[in-house]
C-alpha cells in the first residue's frame, strides 16, 4: 500500500490515473454503446424488446433485407456523390484560400478569422440559414444567379429532386471550406521557405514550385484533411434535417440521415444499426489513413 502511495508522489501513479480515467469514461460513453450497436445489427429488434440484450438472432438478415429495399441503391449512390462532392468542394476551396492567405498581406490574420463563423455555427443553424437562402420563392441564392443571367426563372433547390442533393452539398462545402482552410495554412506554414528561393534562383516558375515543392510537402497534410474530412462528412446529419429532411421522394437521403429515419421514425432499429456498423466500416478505413498520413509528421 506504501509503494502505491509514494507513486503518486513521484508523479508515475498520477500519470497513469490521468490516462485511465479518460480512457475508462471514453469507453463507457463510446465503447459501449458501439457494442450494443454492432449487436443490434445481428438481431431481431422492436419496440418491446429496445431494453435487452437478449433477442432472437438474425444473422446477416437485416443486412440481406436492408439491400433488397429498393431505395437502398439510390440513397448509397446519394452518399458518395454527397461526399466525393463535399470532399472535392471543400478541399479545393480550402486549398485556394490557404494559398491566398499564405501570402502575408495586411489585414490576412482579420480576414482569415471571418471565415472560421462557418466552422463554428452549429450545424442546425446553419441549415436554418441555407434553408432561407436557398428558397425558390425569395431565396438569395436565387436573386444572385437571376441577376448575373445564369438562370432565367427560379429554381426551388430543397423541393425538386434534380437540385434538392446539390443544395445540401453547397451548404456542406460552406461549412467545412474554413476547416480545410485551416489545416491546409498550417501544412504551408512549415513548408522550408528556403527550398522556394533556391527553386526561383534555379528558374523554376510559380507554377513548377507549386508542382514539384508545395504539393510534396503537403502530401501528410492533405491525406490527414481528406481522411477528416470524410469523416465528418459521414457524420453530417443536421444539414439534411435542417434544410431537405431527406426528400423529396428520397432525392436528398443520405446513408447516415436514412439509419436515423429507420431508427426513430420507422422504427426498424436493426436495419438503422445495420447501416450505421456498413458507414462505421468507412469511417474505420479513413481513420487508418489519418493515421498513417500523420504518423510521419509525429515521428518527424
Amino acid at each position: 500500500m506504501r509503494k502505491i502511495l509514494s507513486s503518486f508522489t513521484d508523479g508515475r501513479g498520477f500519470d497513469i490515473t490521468l490516462v485511465v480515467f479518460p480512457m475508462a469514461f471514453l469507453l463507457l460513453l463510446s465503447g459501449l454503446p458501439l457494442v450494443y450497436n454492432v449487436l443490434m445489427s445481428f438481431q431481431q429488434v422492436d419496440m418491446f424488446s429496445m431494453g435487452t440484450f437478449i433477442r432472437p438472432w438474425a444473422g446477416l438478415q437485416n443486412y440481406i433485407d436492408l439491400f433488397n429495399q429498393p431505395e437502398t441503391r439510390g440513397i448509397l449512390l446519394n452518399t458518395v456523390i454527397f461526399v466525393v462532392a463535399s470532399i472535392t468542394g471543400q478541399f479545393l476551396i480550402g486549398f485556394g484560400l490557404a494559398l491566398f492567405f499564405w501570402v502575408n498581406f495586411p489585414g490576412a490574420t482579420w480576414l482569415r478569422g471571418l471565415f472560421l463563423v462557418s466552422w463554428v455555427m452549429p450545424g442546425l443553424v446553419v441549415g436554418a440559414v441555407w434553408n432561407w437562402m436557398l428558397s425558390g420563392d425569395f431565396g438569395v441564392f436565387n436573386f444572385l444567379l437571376r441577376e448575373s443571367g445564369i438562370i432565367s426563372s427560379n429554381i426551388f433547390w430543397r423541393s425538386d429532386p434534380h437540385y434538392s442533393l446539390w443544395a445540401v452539398i453547397l451548404a456542406n462545402i460552406w461549412l467545412g471550406t474554413a476547416f480545410n482552410m485551416i489545416l491546409l495554412s498550417v501544412g504551408l506554414a512549415a513548408i522550408p521557405k528556403d527550398l522556394f528561393e533556391a527553386s526561383e534562383l534555379d528558374g523554376a516558375n510559380i507554377f513548377q514550385r507549386f508542382w514539384t515543392i508545395t504539393l510534396p510537402m503537403m502530401r501528410s497534410t492533405i491525406g490527414a484533411v481528406v481522411s477528416l474530412g470524410l469523416i465528418f462528412t459521414l457524420q453530417q446529419f443536421d444539414l439534411f434535417a435542417g434544410i431537405t429532411d431527406g426528400g423529396p421522394n428520397n432525392s436528398s437521403n443520405v446513408a447516415q440521415f436514412w439509419a436515423w429515419d429507420l431508427s426513430f421514425r420507422q422504427y426498424d432499429f436493426a436495419k438503422g444499426a445495420a447501416i450505421s456498423v456498413i458507414m462505421l466500416v468507412f469511417v474505420m478505413v479513413a481513420s487508418v489513413i489519418y493515421v498513417r498520413s500523420t504518423r510521419h509528421e509525429v515521428r518527424g
